[in-house]
């Protein structure tokens, strides 16, 4: 039997492992480093800085770790390590109390610093209400 991992030993692990989920630190430095364009913001719906873990379902069931980036009414912007393909995918978070899927049309992912990535997409409409699902958000919340 392997004896658990130290603290230390697990930091390291997931400082090593190309899709651990980043840190808060890592996801700061990112969006420090991206400087704001001399542009409009032409989007529909205002959006709010969220920085929270996630995990993103693929279609092919592939999960990966990732860190919230901002919400709005329509959408998600995420951060993770490797690339996913534009499509649909399930974000899942959670709160101390409650715990959230969304369905998700990713729309684009592209690669920033230190091998990590930067996507977005929309929440998609769910056409199958059911319960604690509201039928209209694509929203549902886990027990």
């Amino acid at each position: 039997m392997t004896p658990p991992l130290s603290e230390n030993a697990e930091q390291e692990k997931m400082a090593t492992d190309p899709w651990s989920r980043p840190t808060v630190d890592e996801l700061q430095q990112i969006l420090d480093s991206i400087e704001p364009g001399d542009f409009t913001n032409a989007r529909e719906a205002e959006r709010l800085s969220l920085n929270v873990p996630a995990e993103i379902k693929t279609m092919r069931g592939n999960t990966v770790e990732a860190m919230t980036r901002e919400i709005s009414r329509q959408g998600i912007g995420l951060l993770h390590r490797g690339s996913i393909s534009p499509g649909p995918v399930t974000v899942k978070m959670a709160s101390e109390t409650r715990k959230f899927e969304y369905h998700v049309q990713l729309e684009w992912c592209y690669p920033c610093e230190n091998g990590m990535f930067l996507s977005g997409g929309r929440f998609i409409q769910n056409a199958l209400p059911g319960p604690k699902n509201d039928g209209e958000s694509g929203t549902f919340e886990l027990e």
